[in-house]
């Protein structure tokens, strides 16, 4: 366990697990299965011998969450484990650790917003566009920006991914998908045929990824406690409960997970670097990350003045670490570090308090307002469930 002397924290902050009870141990095991390991082992289980696997990932569906609002549900009643997210808990970050089984020290997607000096400076990857000036565009972009494997092309087994529609062809879904057969669904109602039509064509082999992201995007909108976002997660049980059974029919292991939780964001408790503010001449870039745990990329020199800005400014908001440190004690993962993370990173890391955030925004840039956010190392970002039911006379 990390000593929390080495550097301060946020109040009640959980470290990332990137062993057995993490998202990357999950994704290390169904990699290990795909890649011809006849044994799969989950948390709470035995380890068991699956003819197919379907992960369904909801994007935003956090343990805390299900344990508040989902008591009774059927998805409640089949929880094996609580896992932890990746550090930042964001679905850039997450995500990308699901397609790849790399944690984000390996694959470099350290939050919505990343430096990368050869594309411009700091851009948001999955949508590949840079802040404040358009869409990536280059040679070879997508092999430049994400040049590693993904669990599909590792894999013996057959894997398909569903997404949805407007997704599948973007830059970013066609990278992490190499190797898998990718299908887009038009909405949330066409998700459960397209995964049992799926499942069928492979005679339930291989793994099934289904990614649904309209939980993250209304919790977003409205808050992550707010009556539609409750609405919604109704319907997904009725998903759950649907798919259990038809899946079971073919043999097939079903697992739903999340890529992070989520956390309330009052506006009021909203810190935003407007462009008057003392502290943008000590930066050397925009804000990177996320506004629940931003990377600051401090000039030579104002380290000092960065460190009195924080201690004053955002006292009882945030706290100001050093980049390098929470590297070196592994808040990114284990592994091969990626060539530009320390670019990533900045020098300096801003770890929010809980209910906290911080934004700042460039000309030309929208203003965007959040009632959920996530990215931070808070319980209710960090948890996230792990749910099963297995295939028909697989024991519980």
């Amino acid at each position: 366990m990390l000593d929390a002397r080495l550097f301060p924290l946020p109040r009640n902050a959980v470290w990332p697990d990137y062993g057995s009870h993490g998202l990357l141990g999950l994704t290390r095991a169904l990699g290990s299965w795909l890649q011809g390991h006849e044994e799969l082992t989950l948390p709470g289980l035995p380890p068991r011998q699956p003819r197919g696997v379907v992960l369904l990932v909801i994007d935003g569906l956090g343990d805390t969450f299900l344990q508040r609002l989902g008591q009774g549900s059927r998805m409640h009643a089949q929880q094996l484990a609580r896992l932890t997210s990746v550090c930042p808990s964001t679905t850039a970050s997450a995500v990308t650790t699901l397609y790849t089984g790399l944690a984000p020290a390996e694959h470099g997607l350290t939050g919505w917003f990343i430096q990368d000096r050869r594309f411009g400076g700091v851009i948001a990857p999955l949508p590949l566009q840079r802040r404040g000036g358009g869409r990536l565009r280059g040679p070879f972009l997508g092999a430049r920006l994400f040049p590693y494997r993904t669990l599909a092309q590792r894999a013996r087994r057959p894997v398909s991914v569903l997404t949805p529609a407007e997704l599948a062809p973007s830059g970013y879904t066609f990278r992490h998908t190499r190797g898998a057969r990718v299908i887009g669904y038009p909405q949330l109602k066409d998700l459960l045929p397209a995964v049992l039509d799926e499942a069928a064509r492979l005679d339930g082999r291989g793994l099934i990824h289904a990614y649904y992201p309209g939980f993250d995007a209304l919790s977003h909108k409205l808050g992550p406690y707010a009556k539609e976002v409750q609405g919604l997660f109704g319907r997904l049980d009725e998903l759950f409960a649907a798919l259990a059974a038809g899946l079971r029919r073919h043999g097939m292991t079903l697992l739903v997970t999340a890529d992070h939780g989520f956390i309330e964001a009052p506006e009021e408790r909203h810190y935003r670097l407007d462009a008057r503010s003392p502290v943008q001449a000590m930066l050397a870039a925009p804000l990177l990350g996320e506004r629940r745990l931003a990377f600051c990329q401090v000039r030579a020199g104002a380290e000092q003045e960065f460190e009195d800005f924080a201690a004053r400014d955002l006292a009882g908001r945030a706290v100001a670490v050093r980049s390098r440190r929470l590297l070196a004690a592994g808040l990114f993962g284990p592994g091969p570090r990626h060539a530009r993370l320390a670019e990533r990173l900045g020098n300096y890391a801003l770890l929010m308090e809980a209910g906290h955030t911080l934004s700042d925004r460039l000309p030309g840039e929208d203003e965007l307002r959040m009632r959920g956010v996530h990215g931070g190392l808070s319980g209710e970002e960090m948890w996230i469930p792990l749910i099963h039911a297995g295939a028909e006379g697989e024991d519980a």
